[in-house]
């Protein structure tokens, strides 16, 4: 079948359907143990960032891998058992699948913990990330979720980071 071209495989003992529509989400969240889409590709798919997304990031408990696959490449950032399940959603397509994750305000924290060698210092500096590096919208800050941000704080790396989103 792989010959053929019916199936695709994604790595070993793993193959998707070649004639049916394909979720690279769904893919994402099976390639590599538990995890969950975040990071840039969150923000991509609601739409919080203007930018298009190569990869399909994402964060879970075991140790940090990519993958480049026939359907794109997926790399998966490591984060502690108690951060994981903060601030998870399930999104439910047409009623035909489902994959975990990251809600806007998570998927933000976690852009804050994942990002090697980022050094906030201020509320002001911590604006200038949000909106002019992310290049985030005001008004999508407005409406975060405090309470993921504090359970963060609380369980995840780069507390003083964290602390000053916030504060923002």
């Amino acid at each position: 079948m792989e010959k053929r071209s019916e199936i695709i495989r994604l790595k070993k003992d793993l193959y998707v359907n070649n004639n049916v529509a394909i979720s690279k989400e769904l893919i994402s969240n099976h390639l590599y143990g538990v995890s969950y889409i975040s990071l840039e590709t969150a923000l991509a798919y609601y739409g919080i960032i203007p930018e298009r997304v190569y990869a399909v990031r994402s964060m879970t408990t075991k140790r940090a891998k990519s993958f480049s696959t026939p359907l794109g490449n997926f790399e998966y950032k490591t984060v502690p058992a108690d951060y994981f399940n903060i601030g998870l959603r399930q999104e439910i397509i047409e009623n035909q699948y489902a994959f975990l994750i990251a809600s806007p305000t998570k998927a933000i924290c976690d852009m804050i913990v994942a990002t090697p060698n980022l050094r906030i210092q201020s509320v002001k500096a911590m604006q200038k990330y949000l909106t002019e590096d992310l290049r985030i919208d005001v008004e999508v800050l407005k409406n975060l979720d405090k309470e993921i941000v504090r359970e963060c704080v609380e369980v995840g790396k780069k507390k003083n980071e964290l602390g000053l989103l916030l504060d923002f």
